[in-house]
């Protein structure tokens, strides 16, 4: 079976590191320098025991792949790209690939439900940094991390239980859940966090504004109908499996939106994080003042490029309560 990740920054290159560095047959699509790099020097994965260089295949677009019988496609891109690569991928591998959703929130799944027969979710919790061309650090030590995956909307199949032993023998834990979105509704109460980080800062006091937003979308899920695991759940799921390392010569680094904004992105993925939050809340009534606060603050960073950390968390609690008064 070959590996094709499609979006290979942070995640996407660990994941098809480790799979290429244990003998998988992999591919990367990825763009601009760091494809170059890529290309030019090899990948660079660094981790807190190793770190490797691999002269792994990586390309730009999926058109220049001849595809197989025996390919699967993990999506890493952020959800704000998935429409356009799932698009470009139906369109030179046809809808009978199997893709799996490695990715953060609940629409990657729903996108890719429309255009292919066989989706995969996979719950992804993977500390990885990528700041710097044709370089990725995965942050944890003794497993790189944990790749749970089931089939979409529920169940399981011989495939992904495949999946799931490769990545186990590539390093990573992997488990097959037949009801694989409610971990992945559990993982997004937790990217809720994400956009806060990159706002204000690593260090900034904002356990009440983080409180705040997971109580909306709890509301939320509830009055959907939404079944989700708690955060309690996933720490245990990662227990013993894998802790954050080190990596010499390395400075600490933030979520994948404190990244974003970090790398100087023109988007972020928040609309498709607390943006979920705020669509639910939306659809049955429930108010999400700090939900959409987050989100509009996060675009408004992307939008003027501003650092992480250039708001503090009076000032963002300020405009919640505004926001929650009706303006």
């Amino acid at each position: 079976m070959r590996y094709i990740i499609y979006g290979a920054g942070g995640v996407g290159s660990v994941i098809g590191g480790r799979l290429f560095h244990h003998g998988h047959d992999v591919v990367l699509i990825c763009r601009g320098e760091h494809l170059s790099a890529i290309q030019q020097r090899g990948l660079n994965l660094k981790t807190p025991a190793q770190n490797f260089t691999l002269t792994i295949p990586a390309v730009g677009y999926p058109d220049e792949i001849q595809f197989t019988e025996d390919d699967v496609v993990f999506f890493t891109v952020k959800s704000q790209h998935s429409e356009q690569v799932q698009r470009d991928l139906c369109a030179a591998a046809g809808s009978q690939i199997p893709v799996v959703c490695a990715q953060n929130g609940v629409e990657n799944e729903r996108l890719a439900a429309r255009r292919f027969n066989r989706v995969y979710g996979m719950l992804v919790r993977l500390p990885a940094t990528y700041l710097e061309p044709g370089v990725v650090l995965n942050h944890a030590s003794p497993r790189g991390g944990v790749l749970d995956i089931g089939f979409y909307p529920r169940g399981t199949d011989h495939l992904a239980l495949r999946i799931a032993n490769e990545l186990d023998n590539a390093g990573f834990t992997s488990l097959v859940d037949p009801n694989i979105m409610r971990w992945k509704y559990a993982k997004l109460l937790m990217n809720l966090r994400n956009a806060l980080q990159a706002i204000c800062g690593f260090d900034a006091p904002y356990g009440e504004i983080a409180q705040i937003l997971q109580e909306e979308a709890q509301a939320c899920f509830q009055a959907a109908g939404i079944e989700f695991a708690t955060e309690e759940e996933i720490i245990e799921r990662s227990r013993d499996k894998f802790q954050r390392g080190e990596i010499d010569g390395n400075t600490r680094t933030g979520s994948s939106s404190w990244q974003s904004l970090e790398r100087g992105s023109p988007t972020i993925e928040t609309d498709y994080l607390n943006g979920e939050i705020v669509l639910l809340g939306t659809l049955h009534g429930i108010p999400t003042p700090a939900n959409r606060v987050i989100q509009h603050a996060a675009n408004h960073m992307v939008r003027k490029s501003l650092k992480p950390g250039s708001l503090d968390v009076e000032e963002l609690m300020n405009l919640i309560m505004r926001e929650k008064k009706g303006g």
